[in-house]
């Protein structure tokens, strides 16, 4: 089976080296030339909550051979406009593209090569990228996580293949409601990473500052309700019912809301949120793809989602030079606060 991982920067770093690790033949594409130039040389390095080095390949998207018959994407989707084409190259119609991107990506795959072909992997890890050839694991082994599924529903063969692979890393769910998953991820990243982006925290520093948690049940229950508007059943997402976690309510259910929320980062708590790792390298981030399409949807539906677009104002901000990641944004929060009583 020939295997590339389409954006190999913090997680495809290190699922590449472990699938490499496994004896599967892959070949890791990325745009960034030195960080190819040291894969080839001298191998992935993997440090954090794992420690090795493993011989891996690597090219260039424009340097990619022949047909693959799995291409994990794990590019960012700022990068869909010229990763998807360059995917499309290197396919038939026998092939797989798996989706591990943040957000709802299957439906812009899916777009250019058709739905059959597209598995949805939301990933439930942790990793930052330290430099050319090195990245390192941020989630501790019992918390690390795939779920895959397809966007009709139907557990496939073309998902039990990539249960397969991917359990060569960590533990791989599967499941018959895709949406649902992706739409609890999503909880997961316009709350800690959207927070944790406008402050410069880490998930840990987000637990730890009452205000955020806070700010995290408000945009939790956002995103409740946009979905209940869509017709999405939310699913558990490693062990946690995030329903439960972000339904909001009187003093009593909002303090075990927060400790629920605390409850689920345990074990992520050194991780640090890939569009803050974005912004710090002076990259553009996933804001829209992330708290944007929770916006977009609410509007469609007619909820409200301030908190939601307060982070996508803020960072928008910082990316664009107006701000910077810090606790002092929390000025921008504050008035948010005032009606998540815990006592």
């Amino acid at each position: 089976m020939r295997i590339a991982i389409m954006g190999t920067g913090s997680l495809g770093t290190i699922l590449g080296a472990y699938l490499t690790k496994a004896g599967y033949e892959v070949t890791m594409v990325d745009a960034y030339r030195e960080h190819v130039d040291v894969l080839n040389r001298d191998g992935a390095h993997i440090t954090g909550l794992a420690e090795f080095v493993q011989p891996v390949r690597a090219c260039m998207p424009e340097d990619m051979e022949g047909i693959y018959d799995l291409v994990i994407y794990m590019a960012k989707q700022t990068f869909n406009k010229t990763a998807i084409p360059q995917i499309a190259k290197h396919i038939d119609e026998k092939s797989t593209v798996c989706t591990c991107q943040n957000g709802i990506p299957e439906y812009a795959i899916a777009k250019v090569i058709g739905s059959d072909r597209v598995v949805g992997a939301p990933v439930g890890w942790g990793a930052t990228f330290k430099g050319p050839g090195c990245s390192a694991l941020t989630t501790e082994a019992h918390a690390n996580v795939f779920t895959v599924g397809t966007l009709d529903g139907p557990i496939n063969a073309r998902v039990r293949m990539v249960q397969e692979v991917l359990s060569a890393f960590c533990p791989v769910n599967v499941t018959e409601n895709l949406m649902g998953v992706r739409w609890t991820k999503l909880i997961m990243n316009a709350t800690y990473s959207a927070l944790g982006t406008c402050f410069g925290y880490t998930f840990g520093e987000v637990s730890e500052d009452e205000r955020a948690v806070k700010l995290a049940l408000r945009i939790g229950k956002e995103i409740i309700d946009v979905c209940a508007e869509l017709g999405i059943t939310l699913e558990e997402y490693e062990g946690f019912d995030f329903y439960e976690a972000h339904k909001r309510g009187n003093a009593k259910t909002n303090a075990e809301s927060i400790r629920m929320i605390r409850e689920i980062w345990k074990g992520h708590e050194s991780g640090e949120a890939s569009m803050l790792q974005d912004l710090k390298r002076g990259k553009p981030c996933e804001v829209q793809q992330i708290c944007g399409v929770v916006a977009e949807e609410g509007d469609k539906v007619g909820i409200p989602t301030p908190v939601t677009d307060r982070c996508v104002e803020v960072i928008t901000k910082i990316q664009n030079g107006e701000l910077s990641y810090c606790a002092d944004n929390m000025k921008y929060f504050e008035k948010f606060l005032h009606n998540v009583k815990t006592q």
